[in-house]
């Protein structure tokens, strides 16, 4: 196949040319199983076991679709974050009288988090067995696995956090508070790397947060030094990431906001570009530019060797893009960047809560056959 760009070619790592984020619209099965274990209804271990199934249902559609590598689809998962953090040891999940952020036109299950010790990752982390478990489900497929990004803890309990109260270990330190968040992560890379990840995806929304004039006022307003914690969230993800194996591929995603095909922040990336871009040494970036909310592609310039994934297609809507258009935006992106350092997949995950965002699970398969496609005529077959 001829490609539109003489140089472009494949990739055969990940991020891949056709990449997903990872989450994917709850089936009706797992809703219903999850509402009667909680009402004791069912045994967590026959939740277990119907998640088991419909994670295996999902695996094969993606093999189908084409993906170069599969994930659960989160679908164990209540949000795509705080169950990971609230499973570290020292932190707690509590009831909140509202959600740490407020998204347009619909309001999340006021649910936050507190350090209540030393953090650290457990040994027993639940999110080691629903790796293994996708591992086993996949077979000798690759697999790919997303958690939330360190500065996400950092972010809600700290930073969103208006009382924030810290305790003893970090009242007079509060740089101890990032190393140890970054040497749990650190425990828990190695720990996925040893189970067999060498996908591993960082979720963070807190740069979508720091690209907002809204809420970087509001911050600045109580008196955060805006620079400085884009410098502490490099540092922190640096240090977790710095013991990597060489075989092992670590990337970011950043978002303003996946809920219910919502969002709560907007804004271009200019603001944290050169520090996040120029400095943080993840391998790729699977950064959201679905619509103007995201900004040009400008920023882009401060990218060094990392690998870029363009959400150039929505994942809040099951109305295709033109294609010719999502074509010129690549073109446009290749501007800045290398068109061998993009790459193309959905903004965001269908469903980075188990609410889902508003299209049917056919729409979420027609979008990636979609991006497929794009993908093929960009960087040529099996791309």
């Amino acid at each position: 196949m001829t490609t539109l760009f003489e140089q472009a070619k494949p990739r055969t790592k990940a991020p891949y040319r056709f990449d997903i984020v990872g989450s994917f619209l709850r089936p009706e099965a797992i809703k219903q199983a999850r509402q009667q274990c909680a009402c004791g209804d069912i045994s967590c271990s026959e939740l277990t076991d119907i998640e088991d199934k419909e994670i295996a249902k999902l695996v094969e559609k993606q093999k189908q679709v084409g993906l170069h590598a599969v994930t659960d689809g989160e679908f164990r998962r209540t949000f795509w974050h705080m169950d990971f953090l609230a499973a570290l040891s020292g932190v707690e999940e509590i009831e909140a009288e509202k959600f740490s952020v407020q998204f347009k036109h619909h309001s999340v299950r006021p649910k936050t988090l507190k350090i209540v010790d030393k953090v650290a990752f457990p040994d027993d982390h639940p999110f080691l067995a629903h790796y293994r478990s996708l591992q086993q489900i996949a077979g000798d497929y690759p697999v790919k696995f997303t958690i939330p990004s360190p500065s996400m803890l950092h972010l809600i309990c700290t930073v969103r956090e208006t009382d924030y109260q810290p305790i003893a270990r970090y009242a007079d330190n509060h740089q101890q508070l990032l190393t140890d968040i970054a040497e749990s992560y650190k425990v828990a890379i190695q720990k996925f790397y040893e189970l067999g990840c060498r996908n591993l995806q960082l979720d963070d929304t807190s740069w979508g947060e720091l690209c907002s004039e809204e809420k970087r006022a509001a911050y600045q307003q109580r008196g955060i030094d805006l620079d400085q914690l884009a410098k502490d969230y490099v540092a922190m993800v640096n240090q977790a990431i710095a013991d990597r194996p060489a075989d092992m591929a670590i990337t970011m995603h950043i978002c303003r906001g996946n809920f219910r095909s919502t969002w709560f922040s907007s804004g271009g990336y200019e603001p944290v570009a050169e520090q996040l871009f120029g400095h943080c040494d993840v391998d790729g970036f699977f950064l959201e530019y679905d619509s103007d909310r995201s900004g040009d592609f400008k920023p882009l310039r401060f990218i060094k060797n990392q690998q870029v994934v363009l959400g150039l297609v929505t994942s809040k809507s099951g109305e295709l893009e033109d294609k010719a258009e999502i074509i010129k935006r690549i073109k446009e992106a290749a501007q800045y960047v290398d068109i061998n350092q993009l790459c193309l997949s959905p903004q965001c995950g269908f469903a980075s809560t188990e609410e889902g965002n508003i299209l049917t699970e056919q729409q979420q398969w027609d979008k990636l056959n979609f991006i497929r496609e794009i993908a093929e005529e960009v960087w040529g077959k099996n791309a």
